[in-house]
């Protein structure tokens, strides 16, 4: 800036002086406004492959040490307390007047009865844990609608995620051949059939394949072949089925899909331990992963190195064209975890509690995790509460990794999914079906414009508002319409409204038939279709406008994933 000259102690200022420094003033004010980031989603998120650790390093990091002064600034707007002695905020009052009913109907005919011994399913998953998880579900109830015998799942071992790992290390095998026995047959190895080994047939059904779709494609080549193989197993049955067919999933989902015991051991250490520190904790589903941001095409303010960084990644998806600011606003770009955490604070969760976080490597490093560990100082992961010797046997697996996470997400008290992938989905199911615990999905479309302004109002008026704009987003009953959305996200088959005034554990969930006291949730019957495949069909009947009081879901990824984007599906898939 020009000064004028001191001339025997007086202080001088010309006006072509002044002027000019009126006019430098306001140059570098604009300058200032140019160059400062807005108090919004523009959350700067440095990427440099320097910074980028896994989120239990991060952890241990000074909270708040990597922020800058715009954001202590906003931070320090955050009241210190919030209300988390409030019930609601860690379950639903009306939670106790529903519970989970996958009981069969007397026409359900026993597995004795209705297999055909000539008849064998082989069928192979595809994608991560959570997405394999659903094709395992799906292929229990195809085998049933085909009357056949169902050889246990192969899992991928090829995809993505490069985990070698077979269904009994996963999953308790013999617990899942016996709790399913009266619904399907299963065996662990297909038998020789006629003293023969025969090769299996193989097929790929098309995505939402109806009952007449099975009976139709399948069944013909399984009467001739009589040993079937689908390969590639995922979403490859109909959202909508009969009620028993529903209800068999839910069997299957709840009850027969059990962890091997030292997956399920590690798992209750791990909430035992968060358990000690705190009477209630929320697990958080964090999903910042570079390859999320990178398929979400939103941008985080990280300037030309995030976008060289992403834009890189983005490479491997042809045909994916993002637009950053449509994204944000029709809600399809994860929160960042500053974002996450002023939505909790806003909701009335205080300071101190303690948050589990299930999630990969974090894109841009402690920069992006300060803001949140400012907001909740207590955070925790599965590799900062037990040992590496503990965590040996599954470490080098990630679908073992995943399932700690998975077993710690589902016995949390409050649940937050920062997308709608298949573990959010598969956990909200089962968190409504045990007893509808508090289940939280941002509200993002909503929140954005909110985030952009929430420099310009007080702290109260903004957490009234996401308050509102959260209501329909928290896992209260009868937040979606029956019917709509996944079946695994929304089971309302096989939730019933209590008549009797009754509790019931969870040890109660299955009852026999005549001792089930509820009314089920009503569901839109089945369409009598006319076409084998029903994706358009079932898809349009999913958008129509949901009831008053009726909570729309926003269009989920796996709209968005595209038949020669296999890789990709993988990677949204948990």
């Amino acid at each position: 800036m020009v000064q004028s000259r001191r001339r025997g102690g007086s202080y001088r200022c010309p006006r072509r002086a002044a002027g000019s420094a009126l006019l430098l003033f306001l140059l570098a004010a604009v300058a200032l406004l140019y160059v400062s980031p807005p108090p919004v989603s523009d959350h700067p998120v440095v990427a440099s492959s320097r910074r980028r650790r896994s989120a239990h390093a991060l952890l241990n990091s000074s909270g708040g040490g990597g922020m800058d002064e715009s954001e202590r600034r906003e931070i320090s707007r955050v009241p210190m307390n919030g209300s988390t002695g409030r019930d609601d905020l860690w379950g639903s009052k009306l939670a106790s007047k529903f519970y989970g009913c996958s009981n069969s109907s007397s026409k359900f005919l026993d597995s004795n009865i209705t297999t055909q011994t000539d008849r064998y399913l082989m069928i192979v998953t595809s994608g991560g844990l959570n997405q394999q998880r659903t094709g395992i579900i799906d292929a229990v109830v195809a085998a049933r609608i085909l009357n056949a015998t169902l050889v246990v799942p192969k899992l991928d071992q090829a995809s993505f995620w490069k985990d070698s790992s077979n269904f009994s290390e996963i999953f308790d095998a013999d617990w899942f051949i016996s709790s399913l026995s009266k619904d399907v047959k299963i065996v662990k190895e297909l038998p020789r059939i006629g003293g023969k080994l025969r090769a299996p047939h193989r097929m790929r059904v098309p995505r939402k394949c109806t009952e007449r779709c099975y009976l139709n494609r399948v069944l013909p080549a399984l009467l001739k072949k009589h040993v079937i193989r689908l390969t590639k197993f995922d979403y490859r049955l109909a959202n909508r089925l009969q009620t028993d067919l529903q209800k068999l999933r839910c069997r299957v989902n709840y009850h027969a899909l059990r962890f091997t015991a030292p997956i399920q051991e590690m798992g209750e250490k791990l909430i035992q331990r968060m358990r000690e520190r705190s009477k209630y904790f929320i697990a958080l589903h964090l999903r910042f992963e570079p390859d999320m941001l990178a398929f979400s095409g939103c941008y985080y303010g990280g300037g030309e190195k995030e976008r060289r960084e992403l834009g890189a990644i983005r490479k491997r998806w042809k045909g994916l064209h993002p637009n950053p600011e449509k994204g944000r606003r029709q809600g399809r770009c994860p929160l960042t975890p500053e974002e996450v955490g002023l939505m909790l604070r806003a909701l009335g969760y205080s300071k101190d509690v303690h948050i589990y976080v299930a999630s990969g490597e974090i894109y841009g490093g402690a920069r992006t995790l300060a803001p949140l560990k400012a907001l909740f100082p207590n955070l925790h992961t599965k590799e900062t509460i037990s040992s590496k010797e503990e965590l040996a046997p599954f470490s080098k697996y990630s679908s073992r990794m995943a399932a700690l996470d998975f077993i710690v997400c589902d016995e949390s008290d409050a649940f937050v999914a920062n997308n709608n992938g298949n573990m959010a989905k598969i956990l909200a199911g089962r968190r409504r079906y045990f007893g509808h615990k508090r289940t939280i999905r941002p509200n993002a479309k909503r929140l954005y414009p909110l985030f952009l302004s929430r420099g310009n109002m007080s702290w109260d008026a903004f957490s009234s508002k996401v308050r509102m704009f959260q209501k329909g987003f928290m896992g209260e009953p009868k937040e979606l319409r029956p019917g709509r959305g996944e079946f695994h996200e929304n089971p309302s088959t096989c939730i019933c409204e209590r008549t009797d005034g009754k509790a019931k554990s969870r040890n109660d969930q299955v009852l026999d038939s005549s001792s089930d006291r509820g009314k089920a949730m009503d569901e839109q019957a089945v369409p009598n279709y006319t076409f084998e495949e029903v994706g358009e069909f079932e898809d349009g009947d999913e958008d129509a406008p949901a009831e008053k009081g009726m909570v729309d879901l926003e269009m989920d990824d796996d709209a968005l994933v595209r038949p020669e984007d296999p890789e990709l599906e993988q990677i949204l898939s948990d």
